[in-house]
């Protein structure tokens, strides 16, 4: 079955007042591979006075390295904002690549309109050398296939683990069901081996996984409204409405499932995920078992997000990104 999908944004249009908590907004680094819902992921932390993006590196997965680095080119300048873009990683350690154009479009933004890709981006900066420019420590997120990490983590340990305060990953499920196989959630069935790689270095990672995204869905009627919400709410209905049709067809649900925003939206306001301690594992091997992540008492320690608060998750969302649609708190899926 094809990977499941991710989401889009448009920008707040006045000054979004905080979520009450530090005074001073994180440094975020974002490891991403836009993909329509990591668009909506990289609005949202640009829209957000309590995140300070420090930097985005780009990867393959939702599609082709070079699609996903114009599209964060493309998805900054809409936002207003200029930042250093970097590339992670333009293929797995050791599989076939493999890219969702099902999902996102060839693109990787479904039916927006995107500036031509370019070609050449050997001398783009590589993620540990993002992370090297950083003053002090920062929060990684990780929104693709967690390859650009653990190449970091083979070149340069000890600079990761100086400038890697917290590693938030969306990857892995445990007990929702995979989307792209029974049991594997997408960025973790890409790279299984540096996914593994990462989780052995305990680097205060956190999983937020299919069992808490999957609760995050903008309806088909939502993104229908963009439309009449000017330029950029068009641009945005563009992107998600390609979101749509693949979920129709491969969930039967009217709407859309924005993974990559979650992991945003929990750095804006901790009440968004409840977490839990516990020891996981990734499996290896080929088939239905590749990247498959499983409670393992011999696995490595990390943090799992297991209950969400989709109400506050959805409120933040509409609030900075896309237009005021009329929509509910929450949306069962």
């Amino acid at each position: 079955m094809p990977p499941l999908p991710r989401a889009c944004t448009v920008r707040s249009l006045s000054p979004v007042p905080p979520v009450p908590g530090p005074a001073s907004p994180v440094p975020v680094v974002i490891d991403t591979d836009p993909g329509i819902d990591d668009c909506l992921a990289l609005l949202l932390a640009f829209a957000s006075p309590e995140i300070d993006v420090r930097g985005i590196s780009v990867i393959y997965g939702n599609t082709v390295l070079e699609h996903a680095h114009r599209n964060a080119l493309e998805i900054a300048r809409r936002a207003g904002r200029r930042v250093p873009v970097g590339v992670s990683a333009r293929r797995p350690l050791r599989r076939p690549l493999a890219v969702a154009l099902e999902t996102h479009g060839a693109s990787g933004l479904g039916y927006a309109a995107v500036p031509q890709a370019g070609t050449v981006l050997d001398f783009a900066k590589s993620l540990d050398r993002l992370l090297a420019d950083q003053p002090g420590p920062v929060t990684l997120v990780t929104l693709g296939p967690l390859t650009g990490l653990a190449r970091a983590l083979r070149r340069e340990p000890d600079l990761v683990r100086a400038r890697v305060a917290r590693h938030i990953a969306m990857a892995g499920c445990l007990d929702a069901p995979g989307n792209t196989t029974p049991y594997s959630e997408f960025n973790a069935w890409c790279d299984p081996e540096a996914l593994d790689r990462v989780l052995r270095a305990e680097l205060q990672t956190e999983l937020v996984g299919l069992d808490v995204t999957r609760r995050i869905v903008v309806t088909a009627a939502e993104v229908d409204a963009l439309a009449d919400a000017g330029p950029e709410g068009r641009w945005l209905h563009d992107a998600l409405r390609c979101y749509v049709e693949f979920h129709r067809q491969y969930e039967q649900l009217d709407g859309c499932v924005v993974n990559d925003v979650l992991p945003i939206a929990a750095l804006i306001d901790p009440a968004v995920l409840t977490w839990s301690p516990l020891r996981v594992a990734v499996r290896l091997a080929d088939g239905d078992e590749r990247g498959r992540t499983v409670v393992d008492p011999e696995g490595p320690r990390v943090r799992v997000a297991t209950a969400v608060r989709p109400d506050l998750v959805r409120d933040l969302l509409f609030a900075r990104v896309l237009s005021p649609a009329g929509h509910s708190t929450e949306v069962a899926t």
